[in-house]
This record gives C-alpha cells, sequence and structure tokens, in this order.
C-alpha cells in the first residue's frame, strides 16, 4: 500500500481525519491527491474527502492549492462547498475566488451563513457586486447583512451576528422554553437570552444556566439582570475585546445610537479579533502594513516602500553623524571598529522598550495615572543594564586595544546611549500615540534613529574631546 492510500480514509469515513503532517503543514500526499482529482474532475472524491473538513481545515487546503486549482474546486463541489472556508483564507485568496465565482453561486452560499461570516465575504466585494448579491438575498436577511456593511469597518457592528434571541419581560420562564423549541430560525448556540421593550430597547439578560434553574412561572422581568456591558456597535472591535477580556464574557448586546439591540457579540467573534489585532500590531512594528503571504509581488513591494524610504533619510542623518567626526576616525582606526557596537546595543534596548510600551498602549495598561511611574522605571532599567554593558564593553575595548582611555570613553557613551534608548523607547510612542498616530507604524523608525544619532555622537564625541583629534 503507497503513501497515500495509507493517508486516506475510506469512502465510509465522514471525514479526512489526517490530512495535516507533523510538522502541522497539508500533507504534500493528500494535496497531490485533490490536485489530481480536481484535474480529472473527480467529484466523488472532492465531495467525499474534502467537501466534509472542517471550515478551517478547508481554508488551508484552499491556501495550499494552486490559484488555477481553487475557483475549480470551489466549482466541483458545487452546492456542497463551504462558504464559511473563505473566512479563514487570506483577504487576496477570498477576492480571488469570490471574483471568479458567478454572484448567484455567492448568493447562495452566504444565505447558510451567520450573518458575521456573511458579512465577512462581502465587505470586501466590489459595491456593484455587493449589491446584486444583497438583491438575491431573502427580505430579512438583505436587511440584516445591510444593516451590518453600513457600519464602518473594524467596528462592533460589523463583526457582530444579527442572529440572537430577544423576548419580552412580562413573558414567563415557560413561554421562553416554548419558543426556543418550537422556533426554528433561532441561532444554533447561544448562552444569553436578551430582554427588549416594545421599542426593542434593551432592557437585561438571562443567562441559559438562570432559565434552566427558575421554574415555569416566574416571570422574565424577575430573574433577568441588567445589561451592565452592552456594546455600541459603532465602537471600535478592539475596545470591544478589551471589554470582554476584562468582564470575562462569553457575549455581549450590540446597541445602536438609540440603545435598541441590533446584535451581539460572541467569544467566537472575539477571538478572531484578538487574533487579527494582535497579528496587525506585529506587521505595523515591522513597517509592512496589512502585508498577508498570499499579495503579488508588486503589493507587497508597495507597501514596504514607504517606511524603508523614511529609513533611508533617517540613515541619512545617521551617516551625517559619523561624517563630522571623518577626521577623528581617521587618526583612530579603533573608534571605527567600536562605534557601531554602541549603536546597535542602543538600537536593541530601545527596541525592548518601545515593543513593551506600544503593547501597553494597545491593551490600554499605560495611561496619565501610571505613565510617570513607567517612564521612571524603563529610565533606572536603562542606567541599570548602561552600567552593566558599559563595565563589559568596556574592559573588553581597554584589553582589545590596550587603551584603558578608550575602554573608559566607550563605556561612558554605552552609558549614555543606553538611557537615550530607555527613553527614547518610551517617550516616542507616547508622543506619537498623544498627537493621534499609530506607534505601532511609527515608533520603529524614530525610536533606531534617535539611538543611532546619540550613540555615534557621545561616542565620537568624547573621544575627539578626550584625545584632542579631529
Amino acid at each position: 500500500m503507497d503513501e497515500t492510500e495509507t493517508l486516506l480514509p475510506s469512502a465510509h469515513d465522514e471525514r479526512d481525519a489526517d490530512i495535516y503532517g507533523e510538522d502541522g503543514a497539508i500533507r504534500s500526499s493528500y494535496l497531490a491527491r485533490v490536485g489530481a482529482a480536481i484535474a480529472d474532475r473527480d467529484v466523488l472524491f472532492l465531495r467525499s474527502h474534502v467537501a466534509k473538513l472542517h471550515q478551517s481545515e478547508l481554508g488551508h487546503v484552499l491556501e495550499a492549492l494552486q490559484s488555477e486549482q481553487r475557483a475549480a474546486l470551489v466549482e466541483l463541489l458545487g452546492d456542497e462547498f463551504d462558504f464559511a472556508a473563505l473566512t479563514e483564507v487570506d483577504e487576496a485568496v477570498r477576492l480571488e475566488i469570490v471574483d471568479a465565482l458567478p454572484n448567484r453561486q455567492i448568493a447562495e452560499g452566504v444565505q447558510d451563513l451567520d450573518s458575521d461570516d456573511a458579512v465577512y465575504i462581502l465587505e470586501d466585494l466590489e459595491q456593484e457586486d455587493r449589491d446584486e448579491i444583497l438583491a438575491q438575498l431573502p427580505f430579512t436577511e438583505r436587511v440584516r447583512l445591510r444593516r451590518s456593511l453600513g457600519y464602518p469597518e473594524e467596528t462592533a457592528g460589523r463583526r457582530m451576528q444579527t442572529e440572537f434571541v430577544a423576548v419580552p419581560p412580562f413573558w414567563t420562564v415557560g413561554q421562553t422554553i416554548d419558543y426556543m423549541r418550537n422556533n426554528a430560525d433561532l441561532p444554533e448556540s447561544f448562552s444569553q437570552i436578551f430582554v427588549i421593550d416594545p421599542m426593542f430597547r434593551l432592557l437585561g439578560a438571562i443567562d441559559l444556566d438562570r432559565i434552566l434553574r427558575a421554574g415555569r412561572d416566574a416571570k422574565i422581568d424577575e430573574i433577568m439582570h441588567e445589561t451592565r456591558h452592552a456594546i455600541p456597535a459603532t465602537m471600535d472591535q478592539e475596545e470591544a475585546a478589551q471589554i470582554f477580556e476584562q468582564y470575562d464574557l462569553l457575549s455581549a448586546a450590540v446597541v445602536d445610537e438609540n440603545e435598541r439591540l441590533v446584535g451581539v457579540l460572541t467569544i467566537e467573534n472575539i477571538v478572531d479579533v484578538i487574533q487579527e489585532e494582535a497579528e496587525e500590531d506585529i506587521m505595523r512594528l515591522g513597517g509592512v502594513g496589512d502585508e498577508e503571504l498570499s499579495d503579488s509581488v508588486l503589493s507587497t513591494s508597495r507597501s514596504r516602500t514607504p517606511w524603508l524610504v523614511v529609513n533611508l533619510f533617517t540613515a541619512f542623518l545617521s551617516a551625517s553623524i559619523i561624517g563630522l567626526f571623518d577626521g577623528t576616525i581617521q587618526q583612530m582606526v579603533a573608534l571605527a571598529v567600536l562605534m557601531p557596537i554602541v549603536a546597535s546595543m542602543g538600537g536593541n534596548a530601545a527596541t525592548q522598550t518601545m515593543t513593551v510600551t506600544v503593547r501597553a498602549l494597545a491593551t490600554r495598561d499605560m495611561d496619565i495615572y501610571n505613565a510617570g511611574r513607567i517612564i521612571r522605571r524603563e529610565a533606572s532599567v536603562g542606567l541599570i543594564n548602561g552600567l552593566l554593558f558599559a563595565l563589559m564593553i568596556g574592559l573588553v575595548a581597554g584589553l582589545w586595544f590596550q587603551n584603558a582611555e578608550l575602554g573608559g570613553i566607550i563605556a561612558t557613551a554605552m552609558i549614555i546611549n543606553m538611557m537615550a534608548a530607555a527613553l527614547g523607547g518610551i517617550l516616542i510612542p507616547l508622543l506619537l500615540d498623544k498627537f493621534g498616530a499609530d506607534p505601532a507604524i511609527s515608533s520603529a523608525v524614530f525610536v533606531t534613529t534617535v539611538t543611532d544619532v546619540v550613540g555615534f555622537f557621545s561616542f565620537l564625541g568624547l573621544a575627539t574631546w578626550w584625545f584632542g583629534l579631529g
């Protein structure tokens, strides 16, 4: 029996249970078999071994396939293709697939999705295509999706599910239970029931466990609790995630400007938000914006260029500082050997402080009340590390070049630059945040420029003054 046969289950299996290798990637043998089935238009195999995959697994398969194979796979799977898999792939892959599909098929596919997943797919389409798809949906679903799409991107309104359970306060527990048993249009899973008035304004909520513990004759308004953490639909999704984290929520009501219930955010939505925001911050710290692995060469180059241009100008600034001391360097070659050490150590120390600061700003752990204490802490850390590494590099440089004075100079420059790194690493992100700039994007270039300039100037300036060079 060959490797392919051992990896593929029999036709009696509900799904392919082992499509991943030990490294967590899709097995090459599985991908080869799927590719061959697409080429042979083997619909039976694809529906038995691909269509039944979990949406996240199907998303991984789509990303691993060649570009021309993706649309062919969706076409061959037909009605059995799970459109929820499109929420698991990069934006470029998702757009590539939906652009190849007729709007009629997209409309049929999104009808079976939760509203938040449907919005996730529709929001990136051209307005004309989006309107055509929405026009083919049932009236109620069309209204719900239009309302969600009407909210700004990356807000709670875009992330919310419009499927929820809401009852009036005068119902009994028995009526509520019967309603849930007999209504086929309820969400597949939920943990709370919301209480609303005739104008759909939110009055409170009841956890399902409270419903199960109460008697059938108990009134809803007697056992409900006020919703203390209702989330405005226009709230930024990152702020909503922080509320979930702070209060350990599983779900939360989403309300409009009139306090009317319009949707619900669940922990599933928030996990996606947390992951996206974390990835976004990491990418921005590197100056690559919203770049994805599936982006084209040109779009990737275009996204990286702006901050490289800024970095080029700051590099010229650092070079100009070195140019001020060209005579000093010519007279004492050891300075050229040692000066990158001072700048490099400062740059690394500044990056550490900057990363902690940007994270604290993103999570709102840093505010006006504790900023002073944190600045003092980072300055103290910079001083301690500066003294420690100054001693080390001073001894090494003094022994290396048999010059104790040179060791003292680089040790002093190290202390100065480590202090500058600590202060720059925290003050620059704080200033950028205060003036409305995103510190995750902007800080790195300016912080490293500060450490380069201070490092070169302090080391070369001290050497020029002490040895009378230049």
